[in-house]
């Protein structure tokens, strides 16, 4: 029975036993006044009652009507299952892609890489695996900001997407790197082929807002499995190739093979071999003399660095410089030659200075002038009596610092010194604004003296032109009489070469002075450099 109906069955018992005290008759043919009062009381208490009741039994059904009504909208089980597939498999995109340029990551990169190993696990079938690294972004960060920059990123992978198509994989590896995956090439002429295609597409020009832009790519690939069968050995090894890719020039392409396994194996023995030498003070200066090819007079020495290993023998500057620059302990190597050269130097007349070469490293620090400074305060060498050596390309590679490491050795009185002129890439307006004081001009052009007349001209016009200047010039890599014959009609001021000298350590420089000089001078011992 329902509380509307026992509420109304509650009033109607209530009214008849009302109804029935008042109709009885009293005694004495009186009415019941006190039954009469009771059937009203309880005549009232069951009008409110069946009220209140009746009341309740509508709110509660509005109430059910209205969980109903809810619980038919509510989404149903599945539905909510399938809403939270739907939002995880947005998360995993989103995990797996990379924002800027759209393109798997290089979470997509080691995903896919795994599946195509798994798919070939029992076969012999391999495939290609690499990086392209985008050469020249800092500029154009620089010049354009990161916008600018991420602009030409996004245009990149667009290239190589489209170069690549059906044929293989792009991902977005990190900062200015894009992974590669070549399932069908499994050889190097394949790597190879590939890789110059894509080299052409990144040579192109760009458009940034109407402005031309230009980079290239540097290329690093490897063979699955022959260079490694899990994606960690394969990015070490991708990552070797593309490094000597970087510093063969840049714009380059190499395959990872056992010749470039064995290159790095020899880097690790030369790097630890090189310090114990920087710590034991075993790379040593060596002077070369600078002659002025005016007058015949010793001008001063340029410290060239020199290192015989107990186990590898002599090393070459060319091979452990570099590595030392790669490896980032080529500011401990610097600070230990200049301090002893500058030790040596500070034995010599005075009208007799030191030429030193700056790393290209050093060039991006900005405190490498103070550094230097306080080096050859310490050598007790005056800084009027020290040229720092840097070369072109050092200096474009980050302008503004180079300018401001310049300007405070200027304004130190040290002189600064163009290495290696003619080969870089300066432009003669940049040549004038960063207030050198000499160019020396590189052998190459020098050794063509007398037997290469556009070499010859060529001498003659940056002569001609370092005049207009104001700028010294010397002449390096002069080994005949006659080039150094021919400077000197030319108007080159110094020259410097095995005609004039070979570098020799400290104590046989010291004799070369002498006897240069003519005469026996009372000079102190020069003090070592100290751990």
């Amino acid at each position: 029975m329902s509380i509307q109906k026992a509420s109304l069955w509650i009033c109607l018992l209530f009214f008849a036993a009302c109804f029935m005290a008042f109709m009885s008759p009293a005694a004495e043919g009186t009415i019941d006044r006190l039954g009469l009062g009771m059937s009203y009381i309880a005549l009232a208490f069951g009008t409110l009652g069946s009220i209140y009741f009746y009341l309740r039994s509508k709110e509660n059904k509005a109430k059910s009507q209205s969980g109903d009504h809810a619980i038919s909208n509510a989404p149903s089980i599945a539905e909510k299952r399938g809403d939270a597939a739907n939002t995880r498999e947005e998360l995993v995109t989103l995990a797996f892609t990379d924002q800027l340029t759209g393109l798997g990551n290089q979470r997509r990169m080691i995903e896919k890489f795994n599946s195509l190993r798994n798919d070939r696990l029992d076969g012999d079938s391999g495939f290609l695996v690499g990086f392209a690294d985008m050469d020249g972004m800092k500029p154009i960060n620089d010049l354009y900001g990161f916008d600018g920059g991420n602009e030409i990123l996004k245009q990149c992978a667009q290239r190589l997407s489209a170069a690549v198509e059906h044929d293989g994989f792009v991902f977005r590896s990190r900062g200015d790197e894009f992974g590669l995956l070549f399932p069908e090439i499994k050889d190097e002429a394949g790597a190879h082929h590939i890789g110059k295609i894509l080299q052409e597409v990144l040579l192109a020009p760009f458009d940034l807002d109407g402005r031309t832009v230009r980079l290239s790519g540097s290329f690093g690939f490897a063979l699955y499995p022959d260079s490694g069968e899990d994606f960690d050995t394969i990015l070490k090894n991708i990552e070797s190739a593309l490094y000597h890719s970087k510093r063969g020039g840049r714009g380059r392409i190499t395959i990872f093979s056992g010749e470039i396994e064995e290159m790095i194996l020899e880097n690790a023995r030369m790097e630890q071999a090189l310090r114990r030498a920087i710590a034991n003070n075993e790379v040593q200066p060596h002077f070369q003399p600078i002659i002025s090819l005016q007058t015949g007079k010793l001008l001063g020495f340029e410290a060239l660095a020199r290192w015989i290993d107990p186990e590898l023998g002599f090393v070459s500057p060319g091979k452990f410089v570099p590595l030392a620059e790669e490896r980032g302990i080529i500011a401990q190597l610097t600070d230990k030659l200049l301090l002893h050269a500058a030790r040596v130097a500070s034995s010599w007349p005075d009208d007799i200075f030191l030429s030193f070469n700056l790393s290209s490293v050093q060039l991006v620090d900005p405190t490498t002038a103070q550094s230097i400074i306080s080096t050859i305060r310490k050598a007790g060498l005056a800084p009027n009596r020290l040229e720092i050596e840097v070369t072109e390309t050092a200096m474009m590679t980050d302008p503004e610092t180079a300018s401001m490491i310049i300007d405070e050795l200027h304004q130190a009185g040290i002189r600064i010194s163009m290495d290696d002129f003619g080969t870089g890439q300066s432009s003669l307006g940049r040549l004038r604004e960063l207030k050198l004081d000499k160019v020396k001009i590189d052998r190459a052009f020098i050794m063509a003296i007398g037997e290469d007349k556009p070499a010859e001209h060529i001498v003659r016009a940056i002569l001609e032109m370092c005049a207009g200047l104001d700028l010294t010039v010397v002449a390096e890599g002069i080994e005949e009489m006659n080039q150094a014959e021919s400077l000197k009609r030319y108007g080159c001021h110094a020259g410097q070469g095995y005609l004039f000298g070979k570098p020799q350590d400290e104590h046989k420089t010291m004799g070369y002075i002498r006897e240069f000089l003519g005469e026996e001078l009372d000079m102190p011992t020069p003090q070592h450099a100290s751990a």
